[in-house]
């Protein structure tokens, strides 16, 4: 029999969390966790930690297994998985989530976080606790903010040190309002791809380019296909580590306490591993012949990609993006 994500798929919907101990017990929970990061990468990392902290401190009562690199679909995938139970949890990133809760795409907006501290500062109070609220409206509980970088572009022709040199290049970009309008605004074309689909569609010339942190540029090799890395910094995202309200309801409170301090400490790991490896690879691709390393007129980027903060305050949560765009700056 051959085993395939459909399988996987179909398994993981057939038995969701198991529980089946003594009356009087706390019962066994067997959960899934899926993303779409590369072994090596700090979410990877990060996730396998959460599923070790888990079974240690549950005395292997509650065991979580994790699937990464798409391994039980794209992000999209997932978070419909996520909504009906089908997979419990997730770390997805900003883009795909935001197509279920629109808000989530304005902390992408271009330059309004100089690093990703600015960025938890912000989300770790009034904004975060709205959005948690809003998760919950559409079935979802937020166990954390992971990191997903300050982002730059890389392409095969040349390397962009001002917006017009984005002229004529199609760029990949996640399935992202925000990141879409601000390509679009700089006047580049644009292409959603699904990022396990991204090295191939690079290597063959579907796509020119695409923008990312250094850390997913290099833990999926984005770099062999893209020789110009461009240090634009044009916008930060997170990764929201969610959970199935399905499956959150069925834990007792003694299990919920252990998933939250568990996706703390993951999550605390997933930052710190982030900058580290952020600050390294800045110095590696520098001194690496096969890439070529510019930073970017980022006075000319924000210049240019001006309008799509006044474009998203025209939108119907408005309200909440500007409130966004004045936490930032407070």
């Amino acid at each position: 029999m051959i085993i395939n994500r459909r399988h996987i798929l179909l398994g993981a919907v057939a038995a969701p969390a198991v529980l089946s101990f003594p009356r009087g017990s706390l019962a066994a929970v067997n959960m899934t966790l899926g993303h779409n990061a590369a072994a090596g990468n700090p979410r990877w990392i990060a996730a396998d930690k959460f599923g070790d902290l888990v079974k240690e401190r549950s005395q292997g009562r509650m065991t979580v297994r994790v699937a990464g690199a798409e391994q039980l679909g794209n992000e999209q995938s997932l978070l419909t998985s996520l909504r009906t139970g089908a997979v419990d949890m997730t770390v997805n990133s900003q883009g795909s989530t935001s197509a279920l809760l629109p808000e989530l795409a304005a902390l992408g907006l271009p330059f309004l976080f100089a690093d990703s501290a600015a960025a938890f500062k912000v989300l770790e109070g009034p904004i975060g606790s709205e959005l948690d609220q809003r998760f919950a409206k559409i079935g979802m509980v937020p166990l954390g903010w992971w990191d997903n970088g300050i982002r730059h572009i890389t392409n095969s022709k040349r390397p962009i040190a001002k917006p017009a040199d984005l002229k004529g290049l199609k760029i990949r970009t996640p399935p992202d309002p925000m990141t879409i309008d601000i390509f679009k605004t700089l006047g580049a074309a644009t292409e959603q791809i699904s990022f396990g689909e991204l090295y191939i569609a690079l290597q063959q010339g579907v796509v020119d380019g695409q923008e990312n942190p250094l850390v997913n540029i290099h833990s999926s090799k984005i770099f062999e296909v893209n020789k110009y890395i461009s240090l634009s910094a044009h916008k930060w995202e997170c990764s929201p580590f969610l959970m199935s309200q399905i499956t959150w309801a069925r834990l007792p409170a003694a299990d919920r306490e252990i998933v939250k301090t568990a996706a703390k400490e993951a999550g605390e790991l997933q930052r710190k591993l982030f900058l580290d490896t952020e600050t390294k690879l800045a110095a590696d691709f520098k001194a690496n012949p096969k890439v070529e390393v510019n930073q970017a007129d980022q006075a000319a980027f924000r210049e240019a990609s001006a309008s799509v903060v006044d474009a998203w305050k025209a939108k119907p949560f408005g309200d909440f993006v500007d409130r966004l765009a004045k936490s930032a700056k407070a």
